[in-house]
């Protein structure tokens, strides 16, 4: 019989993380975890932002090993959904992005708050033996473990996926590498500049980063070597970014019929009547021809022109904007997709928000990124049920923190 034990084990890049929360939100699911009813030690604001008193993930405990990026942002999903993210930190420093800066908003690191909200805080030294049995206990009342260190790391701790199991047979076990969990580079630490990197992202993009699923089954099924595009495609003209008389505007040509409506507004029709254009196949031969003549029309005037005359036309495009413009961007106004959080110690700070949006509540008072062990004694006390003298205990040994800040 398998064992009950989920263990998942992705090999995450900046694309997976979505699609590592699609595996193992039905896990979650399937198990019927009844909402637990929040105690007095449990961070305000955490499980009160319904509409309709109940969220996707409630009842849900995960326990948060993970640090910087890929973690971080997968838990975060699952907190915005309502599990309970207790985030476990190395005492006095805490997460690495914790100093990742500038910029800071006070002395909060801008990068570590754009991962971290709705979780606690809980400040253990893994490596003394006090405060690994603290996190086997955690480990033991919770329904999902996240981590990232190196493959096997914990371990050494007595906090891996067999020695938990030992404790909590139906934990899910989820562990997040660069490289995966076995293997020659397995041991190589993962970060997404250096996975764009060897992956071979970056040889046909340069320092822009897209999708490699076609260009793997491409060298794989023909064997035919990739070249740096930029923002153009290998394998669809016109399908890139065109400089006009202000910025640029990606034009997004997907089959012949919007490529006559390209010409069509661009007032090159003769293009479009071309043998040597009729199909994406001769376009992608001649495409250098093509280009250079689309593309000194595009320079002829601005980018909120040629929107305007694109409006209705049924052809994919789109500005690149600076950052600037993505959130003057009436649609990103109208998705609600900037949060405000009060933070404890930063005052009122700006975060985006989650993207996904579901029809049965709504996210609309989430739990600021919390500060360095700001949870540590509610956790112990409410979730472990220690005692005022163990909890002292704990603290005067080093094994945990607590912010001073609290």
């Amino acid at each position: 019989m398998p064992s009950p034990l989920s263990y998942f084990k992705p090999a995450f890049s900046r694309f997976s993380h979505f699609s590592h929360f699609c595996r193992v939100f039905p896990q979650l699911r399937s198990r019927n975890v009844q909402p637990r009813r929040r105690t007095s030690n449990e961070h305000p604001g955490h499980h009160d932002n319904r509409v309709d008193g109940v969220r996707p993930l409630d009842g849900v405990r995960v326990l948060d090993l993970t640090r910087v990026l890929a973690g971080p942002f997968a838990t975060m999903l699952l907190g915005d959904l309502g599990a309970e993210v207790i985030k476990v930190e190395k005492p006095g420093s805490g997460d690495d992005t914790r100093s990742w800066g500038p910029p800071f908003v006070g002395s909060q690191s801008v990068y570590f708050l754009s991962v971290n909200r709705n979780k606690k805080s809980i400040a253990v030294d893994m490596k003394h033996p006090r405060g690994a049995g603290v996190i086997r206990e955690l480990a033991r009342v919770s329904d999902v473990l996240v981590e990232n260190f190196l493959p096997g790391k914990l371990s050494e701790f007595g906090l891996g996926p067999e020695q938990l199991r030992e404790q909590n047979p139906q934990l899910i076990y989820c562990s997040i590498s660069g490289y995966g969990q076995s293997g020659p580079s397995s041991l190589s630490p993962g970060y997404d500049s250096i996975l764009s990197a060897v992956s071979g992202m970056m040889h046909i993009t340069g320092p822009e980063v897209s999708c490699l699923s076609h260009i793997a089954a491409n060298f794989l099924n023909s064997g035919q070597e990739a070249k740096r595009w930029g923002t153009a495609h290998g394998s669809i003209v016109p399908y890139q970014g065109f400089g006009t008389r202000d910025g640029h505007i990606v034009v997004a040509a997907g089959n012949d019929t919007q490529f006559v409506r390209v010409c069509q507004v661009l007032g090159l029709d003769e293009l479009a009547h071309e043998p040597k254009y009729k199909t994406n196949k001769l376009r992608v031969q001649n495409r250098k021809q093509l280009l250079s003549v689309m593309s000194q029309r595009f320079a002829e005037e601005t980018t909120s022109d040629w929107l305007r005359r694109f409006e209705g036309s049924g052809v994919p495009v789109g500005p690149i904007n600076s950052i600037q413009q993505v959130f003057s961007d009436p649609q990103v106004k109208h998705n609600d997709l900037i949060q405000d959080l009060k933070h404890p110690t930063a005052g009122t700070i700006r975060v985006p928000g989650p993207a996904v949006r579901f029809s049965s509540f709504s996210p609309l008072s989430p739990a600021p990124p919390p500060l360095i062990g700001q949870h540590t004694v509610s956790v112990l006390t409410g979730s472990l049920h220690y005692s005022e003298q163990e909890v002292t205990s704990l603290l005067q040994s080093g094994a945990v923190a607590q912010s001073p800040d609290v």
